[in-house]
């Protein structure tokens, strides 16, 4: 359940199943901003159109949770380059993500942080995404590694770099083979676009969520943060909380 952070918990993440039901959806739709129920409605296939409204529904309660606020009022606008942010709430920053039936949400204050989470699915073009993503020192790293771990291996990477770029604000655009995981010590950046600074300005957290899923979450290395996993479900629902 959403709580305030404090000055010891910087960084938190919540992660919850994804159940897009017909029951909750009424709900959830009334928590949506306008702009929100306007992108909802121009999706036409009816499952990612509620999926796309729980979503959105279920992180505006979290914020609103972590502020004390109610989640209707809550403004989220996007930057430049489609970061969002609360515009009220500038010091409060947060990102999302989601797969499968499981969605992510971290929060901290003060602090640019990314999180990224993937189905470690088999793909037939890994080695045309590694050779497309990965800069030359990641790429031998997982040359050398035995076929039975390369899949894995590929996500662990994707999600630590697609966290990064999602934490810089610019996304993919930036390019995910200047944003250099170091491969033997995969919790630290090798090198990074300058104008992000240091490498070792930032930090990685990886986790699992079960069901073949992977994650990893990036955040500036600011002394005193540290990362909390929360337990399973624990994101707010309407089942969970008086809307």
């Amino acid at each position: 359940m959403g709580q305030p952070l404090t000055d010891k918990d910087t960084i938190k993440l919540w992660q919850g199943e994804i159940l897009a039901t017909e029951a909750d959806y009424p709900d959830y739709w009334r928590i949506l901003a306008p702009p929100e129920q306007q992108h909802a409605s121009s999706i036409v296939n009816g499952q990612l159109h509620k999926r796309y409204v729980e979503i959105r529904a279920r992180l505006r309660m979290l914020l609103a949770q972590t502020l004390n606020t109610n989640p209707k009022k809550l403004r989220i606008h996007k930057a430049e380059h489609g970061k969002p942010y609360l515009v009220d709430y500038p010091e409060l920053r947060f990102n999302l993500s989601h797969t499968a039936n499981r969605m992510v949400v971290v929060i901290a204050k003060n602090c640019d942080l990314g999180v990224d989470i993937e189905q470690c699915t088999p793909r037939k073009n890994l080695v045309a995404l590694v050779d497309k993503c990965f800069a030359e020192e990641e790429k031998n790293y997982w040359q050398r590694l035995p076929t039975s771990q390369q899949t894995l291996a590929f996500y662990r990477f994707w999600t630590r770099k697609e966290a990064f770029v999602k934490a810089t604000g610019r996304g993919i655009a930036l390019g995910l083979k200047y944003c250099v995981v170091n491969p033997e010590n995969q919790r630290e950046l090798a090198r990074i676009p300058e104008k992000y600074g240091l490498a070792s300005d930032w930090l990685i957290q990886d986790f699992d969520l079960g069901e073949a899923i992977c994650g990893a979450l990036v955040a500036q290395n600011k002394m005193g943060n540290h990362y909390t996993e929360i337990e399973a479900n624990s994101l707010p629902c309407v089942r969970s909380i008086a809307i």
